[in-house]
């Protein structure tokens, strides 16, 4: 890579930058965007989508052409250190994950699975629907998988996505991309308005274990920053010493060791035209590397050396940009066409997935069933942090046990779905619909047969201690 080339690369960060700026400015600003949650990297990416030559061509900011296809590419690079944190400081066993926690992690697991599912085979239907009533509109052979991966996944899934099908030589990649960051956008802002909508009438019909009467969100939290030093939060813990390595160096230099190494045995598994091995994706590679180099360090009694919110600031810093990257060039033309599937797509998956996660948490939950399903619900129309918050507003305090329950599901529900991913990609390019309706309709039994044996479970364990 030439010194010209890193030149332009170096541009190209200093106007994401920029926009992230300009996101986080005005969602401090802005009384909507503050209500929403809306990140900045996603208001950011819009400004620089709405303003830019994609929509408004020579009319508009003039980016050069070769930003708009770096800024698409962008996100399925970020996207690996991302997916390769997640291993990283993992510790399994111990007190905290043994009996009724650990049944209820399951739980959570297995309605986020269940949710899921139910969200691919809506995508999957309306597919074929339109493919048969509008044959004309030529939908490529994975559309309706980006329904799931954007509400489920949110905005970041989008560059796994584009890099997945970047990486398969598929010709729609860029659009797939564009696509998934849609349907995140839809998941994302209308998740966060059906699940406060949700809040206020559950508070005010004695549904809730805590919340009785809905309080106003903190001010600091809408906008977006913390002005008082008394009340700002750590970025982590040092575990090194700066003489000798930043600690947000070392954890990024294990994080980038384990995509290296990913890198190293993907391209050997594509030399050497190894049969299944040449068509996974970079990040499973570095997902699958990570365990194992997390594994070793946990093992040789190092894991105190891993500060789990320096891993997930360093994900969150890639994150960000490589969320701003993928709004501000989507492609809009070559999305519109799809829009009339896309809009029934969504408005279905908003049905069901409140629907689906509500019924399940009452159903197979004995605590604070409300609180529970908010939080599922808002992971799987937006991301993790949607999640948070809806919960967040239910259990100020998080004096529930819901909290901890979420938090480790999610992590297991997230790895499931990276793992399962490729695999659910493959069947839909080799076989099509029919195939892929049993295999997702599987995977919604099997979850639910999954959170039915760890109700019983936990039945039967309250019955032996009585």
């Amino acid at each position: 890579m030439s010194s010209a080339m890193l030149t332009e690369l170096m541009y190209c960060f200093c106007v994401l930058s920029a926009l992230l700026l300009l996101g986080a400015f005005l969602r401090g600003i802005t009384p909507l965007f503050r209500r929403l949650f809306l990140p900045a990297s996603v208001i950011g990416g819009f400004v620089g989508l709405l303003v830019g030559p994609v929509i408004w061509g020579s009319g508009g900011v003039p980016f050069p052409k070769e930003w708009i296809s770096t800024w698409a590419a962008l996100p399925g690079i970020l996207i690996v250190p991302v997916v390769a944190s997640v291993p990283l400081g993992m510790k399994f066993g111990g007190k905290a994950s043994a009996g009724r926690t650990s049944v209820n992690i399951v739980k959570m697991f297995g309605v986020m699975l269940a949710v899921c599912a139910a969200q691919m085979l809506v995508g999957l239907c309306v597919r074929q629907i339109f493919s048969v009533v509008r044959p004309d509109m030529v939908l490529y052979p994975p559309f309706g998988f980006e329904l799931s991966q954007g509400f489920s996944g949110g905005h970041g899934t989008a560059g796994v996505i584009g890099s997945f099908y970047k990486g398969l030589d598929l010709p729609y990649w860029e659009v797939a991309q564009g696509v998934t960051t849609t349907t995140a956008t839809f998941g994302l802002v209308g998740g966060m308005i059906i699940g406060i909508v949700a809040i206020n009438i559950a508070a005010r019909s004695g549904w809730t274990a805590i919340l009785k009467k809905p309080g106003d969100i903190p001010l600091d939290m809408g906008k977006g920053f913390q002005r008082d030093p008394d009340h700002q939060k750590s970025l982590g813990r040092e575990t090194t010493y700066n003489s000798s390595i930043e600690s947000m160096t070392f954890h990024l230099s294990i994080i980038l060791v384990g995509c290296g190494i990913a890198y190293v045995v993907m391209n050997a598994a594509k030399a050497n035209k190894i049969p299944g091995l040449m068509q996974i994706p970079i990040w499973a590679y570095a997902i699958i590397v990570m365990f194992g180099v997390n594994f070793a360090i946990q093992k040789a009694g190092l894991g105190s050396l891993i500060d789990g919110k320096t891993k997930s600031r360093i994900a969150g810093i890639c994150s960000d940009y490589a969320i701003t990257a993928a709004v501000a060039s989507m492609p809009v033309k070559a999305i519109l066409q799809y829009i009339a599937p896309i809009l029934v797509m969504v408005a279905i998956a908003y049905a069901i997935t409140y629907w689906l996660t509500t019924s399940l948490c009452w159903k197979f939950f004995d605590d604070c069933q409300f609180e529970r399903a908010m939080a599922i619900f808002g992971t799987c129309t937006g991301v993790f942090l949607t999640g948070l918050l809806l919960l967040k507003i239910c259990d100020p305090d998080y004096e529930l046990p819901a909290l901890n329950d979420y938090s480790v599901g999610f992590s297991f529900t997230s790895v499931s779905n990276f793992v399962l991913l490729p695999v659910t990609v493959n069947l839909l390019l080799k076989y099509g619909f029919g195939v892929n309706l049993i295999y997702q309709a599987g995977i919604l039994a099997v979850s639910l047969a999954v959170i039915s044996c760890a109700g019983w479970a936990s039945k039967r364990t309250a019955l032996g201690r009585g």
